[in-house]
């Protein structure tokens, strides 16, 4: 009976070290390749909830559809791609949890984060774990100051240099007035290079009024300050929460200068509650407008509509075109499913700096070895409530 005890003990035992000796070999896949080997798996997190869902949401389904459409053309070389999405809230914490979820899943690569603070957290990881990274919209410096991190959006530096360089060759205005968010990095970075290229345009920065993230619902003395400057148009590099108080406040003032800003006012046309009216000849610079008349962008915008009911939003353009930048570099590289995370990593960060990529966010598209994306922006005006090309 001892002995028939002790057999049972061994088997047990041995049972046990069987298990977990096949959920290493399963771990061991995971880290080399995903969780088959055989299918590129990609990951990407961004707010799914709270104030800045609308930029998260239009990243997941214009990835979803780039990846349907190479998944139905037979895939990269061959392989299909598995795609998973993960809610971060717009908190970096939140985005270094997802991103730990997204690795135990498999993931070999991350298109993400979404927004600069989740994507500059999440850059610490991707740089630890030797993973290849391209953020769709996360424009921080920081998020790319790293080797294995890229962006298909601009910089923030450079959004501010180019809407500086715009509103000069446009003749938009003679004098200008700055309403930021000193506590945002997106913000603020925006704005320090605006006013640098400044200096070298045909305008004057006639007052530059900040504002703090808990001080962002009374924007009257900011609006005050501009109107008596004689400001002809309000630069905003700010996010649309904030633009559709200042818009509605503007208006209850009798101030009606011109409102320009960055990509951070994508969006503003979807925000519940606010009259659309007021957004009438707001204009921003972005490298995206939904009614250009080019094919592949017509073809986004159609497959978008058709598929979640709305026309797509800069975000979710860079988004589509993340993954095909992916797809580009990944055939280049000649990389295949079973390398590893890091063997995927080194053949993608060099492979990106070498292709061009037109995309519905610019034609030509090429990158720096710092990470930076080189390509055209646009300008696009609310006209009768939707996005047009300012010509």
């Amino acid at each position: 009976m001892k002995m028939k005890k002790v057999l049972g003990l061994i088997l047990t035992v041995s049972l046990a070290a069987a298990g977990l000796a096949a959920c290493g070999t399963q771990g061991s896949t995971v880290s080399k390749g995903g969780a088959t080997g055989d299918k590129f798996y990609i990951g990407a997190m961004g707010p799914l909830t709270g104030s800045n869902a609308v930029y998260g949401q239009h990243v997941k389904d214009g990835a979803e559809i780039a990846v349907k459409e190479i998944n139905a053309a037979g895939g990269i070389n061959g392989k299909q791609i598995e795609f998973k999405y993960e809610d971060d809230e717009h908190d970096p914490e939140k985005a270094v949890n997802a991103y730990n979820n997204l690795k135990d899943w498999g993931m070999q690569l991350l298109m993400g984060a979404v927004t600069s603070g989740p994507s500059v957290a999440v850059a610490e990881e991707t740089k630890n774990d030797s993973m290849f990274q391209i953020t769709p919209s996360g424009s921080s410096q920081d998020v790319i100051k790293y080797d294995n991190a890229f962006q298909v959006c601009f910089t923030d530096p450079n959004q501010g240099v180019a809407s500086a360089k715009y509103i000069s060759n446009q003749k938009l205005a003679s004098k200008v007035a700055v309403i930021y968010d000193s506590s945002d990095v997106y913000s603020s970075g925006i704005y320090a290079k605006f006013a640098e290229e400044a200096k070298n345009s045909n305008f004057e920065i006639v007052a530059a009024e900040a504002f703090t993230s808990d001080s962002k619902s009374d924007f009257s003395v900011q609006l005050q300050k501009a109107k008596d400057s004689g400001a002809e148009l309000v630069f905003l590099p700010i996010y649309y929460q904030e633009t559709t108080l200042i818009l509605t406040q503007a208006n209850d003032m009798g101030f009606d200068p011109i409102f320009f800003g960055c990509d951070g006012l994508d969006g503003i046309l979807g925000v519940k509650n606010f009259d659309k009216a007021l957004a009438e000849g707001v204009m921003l610079l972005t490298p995206f407008a939904a009614d250009a008349p080019d094919e592949k962008t017509q073809n986004f915008v159609k497959q978008f509509k058709e598929t979640y009911g709305e026309i797509p939003n800069q975000f979710g353009a860079d988004a589509y075109d993340a993954i095909y930048i992916i797809k580009a570099a990944i055939e280049t590289a000649g990389v295949t499913p079973d390398m590893s995370t890091s063997e995927i990593c080194d053949a993608l960060k060099s492979a990106i700096t070498k292709i061009t990529y037109d995309g519905v966010t610019g034609a030509g598209m090429t990158w720096a070895p710092t990470g930076e994306v080189n390509k055209e922006p646009r300008a696009v005006i609310i006209k009768n409530g939707t996005y047009q090309l300012f010509e």
